[in-house]
């Protein structure tokens, strides 16, 4: 009994100084609300110092390098926080146009989801859209910073999954399904922290404007608060097959916030009480 006792006390003494040395912590109630993922605090490994390929983002009609925007990689510390296991459904959105009276996404007839989608992710809601469902829902649009570190985790891995790109391993133009799958249908697409679809499916919008890292030496004309900031990429690819370098945990794509994309949902976060 007596050893029981001073095991306990030094449980105790070893649970007290852990909390005086990080009361936020330990003030904080790290269970996770239903469907969504603790982030644990700390530092994670943003952007990437990669070097573009000469010509090849060109080739490929993109609008912008693949790499360059995400100069310098650089260390960002983040506090706890919650994040969506899956991106929202269109059941649940559903909810907040029926609460609200908002008007349901362009894609679905009149007003109604289509018939057997409804564990699909939303789509066709532009950033002002998302926002206001994620206030709706008691939470927030992410930053880049905490999409990325939920997406990658503190290893700095270019793929949530790992360093080699496996375009099987979520819904990308390698999958062959050709269309949006369900939630949560890839099980390999899990990041780290165990959240699904950070690679493929849809584009998810974050909360900032598309700007530059500090130190960065880029220049854009397009940086600034004219586009929101998406991440992810979707189940789309060029032609038959996935260019790897979009499904990136550190890629960066830019669009008009006003625009409702079909292949662009909403993914939600929840800062700790």
């Amino acid at each position: 009994m007596r050893r029981m006792v001073k095991r306990s006390g030094l449980y105790y003494h070893a649970v007290l100084f852990l909390c005086l040395m990080a009361p936020i912590s330990c003030s904080k109630n790290l269970t996770p609300p239903e469907g969504m993922v603790l982030i644990p605090a700390g530092e994670f490994i943003m952007g990437s110092n990669k070097v573009d390929t000469e010509g090849k983002a060109t080739e490929f009609g993109t609008l912008k390098p693949w790499y360059l925007d995400e100069h310098p990689q650089h260390k960002v510390a983040l506090p706890n926080y919650f994040i969506d296991k899956y991106e929202v459904t269109t059941a649940a959105y559903k909810q907040f146009v029926d609460a609200t009276g908002s008007r349901p996404p362009e894609n679905w007839p009149s007003g109604k989801i289509p018939p057997g989608r409804e564990n699909y992710p939303v789509t066709s809601v532009n950033w002002y859209d998302a926002e206001r469902y994620c206030r709706w829902a008691g939470k927030r649009l992410p930053s880049e910073a905490e999409w990325e570190k939920a997406a990658r985790g503190t290893d700095g891995r270019d793929y949530p999954w790992g360093n080699e790109f496996d375009g099987t391993k979520a819904n990308t133009g390698d999958a062959g399904i050709g269309d949006l799958s369900p939630v949560g249908k890839f099980e390999a697409s899990k990041s780290p922290y165990g959240v699904y679809d950070m690679a493929g499916n849809v584009w998810e919008w974050t909360a900032d404007w598309y700007k530059p890292y500090a130190g960065s030496d880029y220049v854009s004309e397009n940086f600034g608060e004219k586009f929101k900031v998406i991440r992810g990429s979707s189940w789309g690819g060029m032609g038959h097959y996935a260019i790897p370098y979009f499904y990136r945990t550190s890629y960066r794509f830019y669009v008009n916030p006003e625009g409702a994309y079909p292949d662009a949902g909403i993914r939600c976060l929840k800062d700790l009480k």
